[in-house]
């Protein structure tokens, strides 16, 4: 029975120190590192600062994870690692495609700054006397680690500011690690070789090769660094953290890389850089996360073309400019149109107005006989009305007499009321009218110098045409200029005669007015309708340019009938209104 006890005791304390001990383990923290030399050289490489880290904080158990940039990637993409050690250019390309951020930045105790750190060897082998400088790889085959190496980027960068394109040379990739680069320049497979700055010199160190085997063209000079470089050089490597990692942790992390008291020989961690440098790498070369058809593509287009593009802005600035220069020149040369036509369609109406005066004044003296007969007939029946009223003559005859008075009276108000509306200066207004009775009331306008120069008028007048639309007295001053051109045409004429035709063609009203005078001459008919041209003494030469204009501005045509075979006839067209064209 105490046998059995002592045994339970036993198993209890070894189940609690067991428990213990498992509440105790610290937590696995899974750090990968780029072996661009290989996991040994890695290892190697970084041991001191997980061992730091480890001693640091010992609640975690930092576990280093070594392999290549594809490889490394893929453990960040399936969240396996928490945090990654690798080169400037795998960073930014984890940076932007996974939000990996960085904590430190490496600098070596060799003495260079963080900021600069990283750059790129172009090795060959010394007996290549054909090749000095980096402008003699021009159609040479250059050997790298993998055409994603950030050495082989950097080399690239310089190789193409001067003027040689990627395509201009044949790379030869011998992957990881490094040392296979030394292999294709020994075994004559490439004519020069990429490898990060400081490699060479490790070799050299190592007796991997002889101090003189190997050199480095397009050397910079003094360079911070106590390596060879054919390269600009960049910031360090950075140890950063992945997406998934707490801020907590991460801020414990990046301050036990800070206060790491290295040794000689081992890595030191500063404050984070600016990799802003490695971002301008990969923009002009058009690669990584900057490559065409990616998501920064479009951005690193502008960019690589940011002067064509400021040019086209400031052609398209000029071209909006200028557009808007012409659209105000434009307005203000239309509004300045707008004026003239408006001072000319004044100034027309100002001479249609004299034009209309001066018909009138031609026209005086018959219009002055015409109303004079009915004022001689009201006085002669005025003092027949004062004899019969004197003789005592009954109220029948006088009314007779009166009512004969009132009827001249009418007669001769009808003619001053024409002469006054046609003189009248009233503005055009164009409304629905029957043609008829405006030609009758112009030929009643014209009876009286047709009575006084002894001319045979005609008129062919239906009783009914379709309506036009049009100005009574514009049409009126139309129709009675060329009677009185026809007037003055048949002035030395035996016999005179003019005739007005007015009919219904198609959808236009025709009026034709014909004389039998001498007709027109080749020099008249060619400058009939032009202003101020005329064939009569004293003649304005405004009246037939009027008559077109008047026309034209009811839709409708003058002109002059060039078929006569003698005499001359003018014809104008008006269109006739809509609903009386369909009927």
């Amino acid at each position: 029975m105490k046998r059995s006890m002592r045994l339970a005791l036993v198993l209890s304390a070894l189940v609690s120190a067991t428990g213990l001990t498992r509440a105790t383990e610290p937590v696995e923290i899974r750090v990968g590192a780029l072996a661009f030399l290989g996991a040994e050289e890695a290892e190697g490489a970084w041991a001191v600062t997980l061992t730091q880290l480890n001693k640091a904080l010992p609640a975690y158990r930092f576990t280093l994870v070594t392999g290549t940039k594809a490889f490394l990637t893929a453990a960040v993409a399936a969240h396996r690692l928490d945090f990654i050690i690798t080169n400037p250019g795998h960073y930014l390309e984890l940076k932007i495609d996974y939000s990996v951020a960085v904590l430190a930045s490496e600098q070596s105790l060799d003495g260079y700054s963080s900021a600069e750190a990283v750059g790129a060897a172009v090795v060959v082998l010394d007996q290549r006397g054909d090749l000095q400088r980096l402008v003699d790889l021009r159609g040479a085959k250059i050997g790298a680690v993998a055409s994603d190496a950030f050495g082989f980027r950097a080399a690239e960068r310089e190789l193409l500011e001067r003027g040689i394109e990627p395509s201009a040379f044949t790379p030869v990739f011998s992957g990881f690690p490094a040392d296979g680069v030394f292999d294709l320049l020994r075994a004559g497979r490439a004519d020069a070789g990429i490898v990060r700055t400081c490699v060479l010199e490790k070799w050299i160190t190592e007796g991997k090769a002889a101090a003189n085997e190997f050199r480095v063209l397009g050397r910079r000079g003094d360079p911070p660094t106590p390596c060879a470089t054919s390269t600009r050089l960049y910031p360090g490597w950075a140890f950063a953290r992945v997406a998934q990692i707490s801020a907590p942790l991460a801020d414990e992390v990046a301050r036990a890389l800070l206060a790491l008291q290295p040794g000689a020989g081992d890595k030191v961690w500063n404050p984070p850089e600016d990799y802003t440098p490695v971002e301008e790498l990969y923009r002009t070369l058009q690669v990584g996360p900057y490559a065409p058809f990616t998501r920064l593509g479009l951005a690193d287009l502008a960019w690589r073309h940011r002067y064509t593009l400021v040019l086209i802005g400031i052609a398209a600035l000029w071209w909006i400019v200028h557009v808007i220069r012409v659209s105000q020149l434009v307005r203000r040369r239309t509004r300045e149109l707008e004026e003239a036509h408006e001072l000319a369609r004044l100034k027309d109406a100002k001479m249609e107005h004299a034009m209309r005066l001066s018909l009138m004044g031609e026209m005086a003296s018959s219009l002055a006989h015409e109303i004079n007969q009915p004022l001689a007939t009201i006085l002669t029946y005025a003092r027949g009305c004062e004899r019969r009223l004197a003789r005592g003559e009954d109220n029948a005859t006088l009314r007779e007499a009166i009512g004969r008075i009132a009827a001249q009276a009418e007669h001769a108000g009808d003619i001053v009321r024409r002469m006054r509306e046609f003189v009248r200066k009233n503005p055009a207004r164009q409304v629905p009218l029957e043609p008829t009775s405006v030609f009758r009331d112009a030929l009643a306008l014209f009876e009286p110098s047709a009575s006084a120069h002894n001319l045979t008028v005609e008129a062919d007048l239906p009783d009914h045409l379709p309506q036009v639309s049009a100005d009574r007295v514009q049409l009126e001053e139309v129709t009675l200029n060329l009677l009185q051109n026809a007037l003055e045409a048949v002035g030395g004429q035996s016999e005179k005669k003019v005739r007005l035709a007015v009919a219904h063609e198609g959808a236009n009203i025709v009026a034709s007015v014909n004389d039998n005078g001498p007709g027109l001459t080749p020099e008249a008919r060619e400058k009939l309708f032009e202003a101020f041209f005329t064939t009569k003494p004293g003649g304005l030469g405004l009246g037939l340019s009027l008559s077109r204009s008047i026309v034209e501005a009811h839709g409708g045509r003058l002109s002059a009938d060039e078929d006569a075979s003698s005499g001359a006839t003018f014809r104008f067209y008006l269109p006739i209104i809509g609903e009386a064209a369909r009927v």
